[in-house]
């Protein structure tokens, strides 16, 4: 493995955090850019797009057939961790959650006809999507298996009926994926769909209060009753479902990984320049021993996110399915963004604490981190059983 980047890679990331640097941190200084959900408002965001697209910075997580730049999972790597220094960076690129996780399903799984009314108006920033499979209780949440929600064949349509929610996007989104159960075989159940929020038979019964700054359109509850898809709508084939499931979540989990580390960085960025300048007893925060223990364990941490999360992309780019270094990315990350904005809401004091600075929208954002896409418990659940098949053969070296 040489985590080296590729001198066309370097070139984006550069240009990446020049665009964040120039056009996007403004905008987020800028309290007439956010909108009432803590995020940025519609209209700034539209015209950042367009400098974005300008730029040739867009869609960098696409093959260039659809409009992308196919920088692959390493370039991802690199060049997400510099658009979320920004709290409103990915979503700019279009390279934000739920989006780039369909997008980039769709392109490795869809029909050509699906590509084409599916993928590219999303691709194209046309429209926004949204990837519905959790279920409240006592339907499926990390295990898919559970799923309650049904599509039932009727007159060459299928015919869903029940209910997903915490549906991230769902609010704004136009195209859906769908999962729902088919038949009650434990691996073949379930299928996936697209669907049209025109389509009649389902609702958002509402968008769910949460805790933390919420995506555009929010994470909705949403009812079924009687929504018809044609059978051109299903994605792979039937009984497919969960492998479509697996196809998304997996490179999913590891962008989140990527942006997480943006923000990780940026705490601490603000955290250092703070402590390099704020006298007490008559010295700097800085030149104190605690302080610096806090910020070279911040610091260690960030890196070991940034090594597992490059390596677990490295993988991928390898034609490997790297499920044990994307579960251990994603729990070793999620607690590194944690800890560093905590670390730096810690040491800017007061100021960290309130909104003159990005950190509280951080440190509420960051709670999310061990629960989506599947809770570090499942992750520790899964590295477990690995660890139990493979033995000492767990810890290896590629040859």
């Amino acid at each position: 493995m040489d985590f080296s980047l590729s001198p066309r890679i370097e070139d984006y990331r550069a240009r990446v955090a020049a665009f964040v640097e120039q056009h996007i941190l403004p905008a987020e200084a800028d309290k007439s850019s956010w909108d009432e959900h803590d995020n940025i408002s519609l209209g700034r965001l539209e015209e950042l797009r367009v400098k974005a697209r300008a730029a040739g910075l867009w869609n960098l997580q696409l093959p260039e057939r659809f409009g992308g730049q196919n920088l692959g999972h390493v370039g991802m790597a690199a060049c997400y961790e510099e658009m979320n220094r920004s709290i409103f960076g990915p979503v700019v690129f279009n390279s934000a959650a739920p989006d780039d996780g369909t997008m980039m399903l769709l392109a490795k799984v869809a029909t050509p006809a699906q590509q084409e009314k599916w993928l590219m108006p999303i691709a194209q920033g046309k429209v926004r999507s949204a990837f519905a499979m959790t279920e409240p209780h006592p339907g499926s949440g990390s295990d898919p298996t559970m799923m309650l929600t049904r599509a039932e064949k009727k007159g060459g349509k299928w015919i869903v009926k029940g209910r997903k929610w915490f549906i991230t996007g769902a609010g704004v989104a136009e195209h859906f994926v769908l999962a729902a159960r088919t038949s009650d075989d434990n691996r073949r159940g379930i299928t996936t769909f697209l669907f049209h929020k025109d389509q009649p038979g389902w609702k958002i019964e509402r968008r769910i209060p949460i805790m933390g700054p919420e995506e555009h359109g929010g994470h909705c509850e949403l009812i079924f009753d009687g929504l018809e898809i044609a059978e051109e709508d299903v994605l792979m084939r039937e009984g497919e479902g969960l492998k479509a499931v697996q196809i998304r979540l997996g490179p999913a989990r590891l962008t989140h990984c990527m942006r997480w580390l943006g923000l990780a960085r940026r705490s601490m960025e603000i955290a250092t320049e703070y402590v390099k300048e704020r006298k007490s007893f008559g010295h700097t925060l800085a030149d104190r021993e605690g302080v610096q223990w806090l910020l070279g364990d911040a610091a260690m941490n960030i890196e070991i996110g940034r090594l597992l999360t490059m390596k677990a992309a490295w993988k991928l780019d390898q034609g490997d399915r790297a499920g044990s270094e994307i579960s251990m990315a994603k729990v070793a990350v999620s607690e590194v963004l944690h800890k560093a904005v905590d670390t730096a809401i810690q040491l800017c004091g007061a100021r960290g604490y309130s909104r003159d600075t990005v950190l509280e929208w951080i440190y509420r954002y960051a709670r999310q981190a061990r629960l989506v896409d599947g809770a570090s418990e499942v992750h520790k659940m899964v590295l477990s059983r690995n660890l139990m098949g493979e033995g000492r053969n767990f810890w290896h070296w590629g040859v």
